[in-house]
């Protein structure tokens, strides 16, 4: 049983890590909007 419990403590502290990261990468990391143009072939708009 206590290596189920250091287990599962390894993998709460590692879930914690992770939720830590997302979340800091969530809220402190601002994107730069640029715009963007996209092509699209003119066979695209052609229906068959």
């Amino acid at each position: 049983m206590p290596s189920l419990f250091r287990f599962l403590t390894v993998v709460a502290v590692l879930g914690g890590i992770v939720y830590g990261v997302v979340f800091s990468l969530a809220n402190f990391v601002n994107p730069k909007p640029r715009e963007m143009t996209v092509t699209i072939p003119q066979d695209r708009f052609l229906k068959k």
